[in-house]
């Protein structure tokens, strides 16, 4: 149990692993034959030391033409603050993110409670590497990809966040939330739900029992109830708390109002839709025992997903993976000797 963590597993899980030293030499000509094999070479150290170790874009594209080669980094190879030590919270911190999630009463920023640059930055990266992909199919030349977490993020937020800045020479730079977050208190939990059109604010006042909203001077048009977000909202809490959250859920859906419980991640397992979805597997980790796992989102026609693999050990392959590529175990044992690759 000591060796894995919940998240080592989720983004290990049905891989292969080798361990290279890649500071002794000995590692560098594995790594060229690992390299000769391979359609993408993906690299997130920080600016300077790839070039250290002699395997920079530049080198390696050079000796291999049709490799796409990948480099994920924090900011950026350059600027002031290319050769920062970057964590998801830095780039929430840079790119306006903690901005869109302050108080609004307070203006105190706050973070968002997982690792949001961190894995959408992963989302792009990949995108970028099916793209770049795509384009040796077609003229057969492998090239480098650049991905920074900063400048996922800003392109992330930009479509409704960035919203009030767009329009050159005409910025709001006094854009301010309504302290209402979208989530209602029922008499025995929380929901959400979203009233956005006409037909749907209708809906929503006659299933809360109050018609007279619908002729209410402050929301009577859709920029009215705009206007008036913050004053409409907690006037609609205050009706929505008299239900219990099964009661009000069924009369909003049969009005065909969006609206969702707000679920406890445990309670996320046994959601109908989840398990409809065959979402959550379980399977045998070594060294951990009995775990779940999310399988991977999409699904294809003509691909289905395998069953999810456990994840390696660390170096779990090395030894596997050298006889594929033609070492004979006397190399194989020397490397392990020497500390050349790690094997567990």
């Amino acid at each position: 149990d000591t060796n894995f963590t919940p998240g080592f597993i989720t983004v290990n899980r049905g891989k292969r692993s080798i361990a290279l030293d890649l500071k002794k030499p000995e590692a560098a000509p594995i790594l060229w034959d690992l390299i000769a094999t391979a359609d993408v070479f993906a690299q997130n150290f920080r600016p300077g030391v790839i070039e250290r170790l002699g395997f920079d874009a530049t080198t390696v594209l050079a000796r291999q033409t049709n490799l796409v080669y990948l480099s994920i980094s924090g900011v950026g190879p350059r600027g002031p603050y290319a050769k920062k030590r970057v964590y998801d919270p830095v780039i929430q911190a840079l790119s306006g993110f903690t901005d869109i999630q302050a108080d609004p009463l307070s203006g105190r920023p706050k973070m968002i409670r997982t690792l949001i640059a961190d894995k959408t930055t992963a989302v792009y990266a990949s995108q970028a590497v099916v793209a770049a992909l795509l384009a040796r199919e077609r003229t057969g030349q492998g090239q480098h990809v650049e991905v920074s977490m900063l400048d996922t993020m800003i392109s992330f937020i930009w479509a409704e966040a960035m919203a009030p800045l767009t329009k050159v020479g005409q910025e709001d730079f006094n854009v301010a939330a309504t302290p209402h977050d979208m989530i209602f208190s029922t008499s025995d939990g929380y929901i959400t739900f979203g009233a956005v059109s006409d037909n749907e604010w209708l809906a929503l006042c006659r299933s809360l029992n109050r018609p007279d909203l619908i002729e209410d001077p402050r929301f009577k048009t859709a920029a009215l109830r705009s206007k008036n977000r913050q004053e409409r909202l907690e006037v609609i809490e205050a009706s929505v708390g008299i239900f219990p959250t099964a009661e009000i859920i069924a009369k909003l859906e049969a009005a065909d109002v969006p609206c969702a419980p707000i679920l406890s991640r445990p309670d996320v397992l046994s959601d109908p839709q989840v398990i409809a979805n065959e979402l959550i597997h379980e399977l045998h980790q070594p060294g951990m025992g009995q775990i779940r796992q999310a399988r991977a989102a999409a699904k294809f026609s003509s691909s289905p997903h395998t069953k999810i693999l456990a994840a390696p050990g660390l170096g779990e392959h090395s030894v596997p993976v050298l006889e594929e590529l033609g070492y004979n175990p006397e190399e194989i044992s020397k490397l392990i000797t020497d500390q050349v690759i790690i094997k567990t």
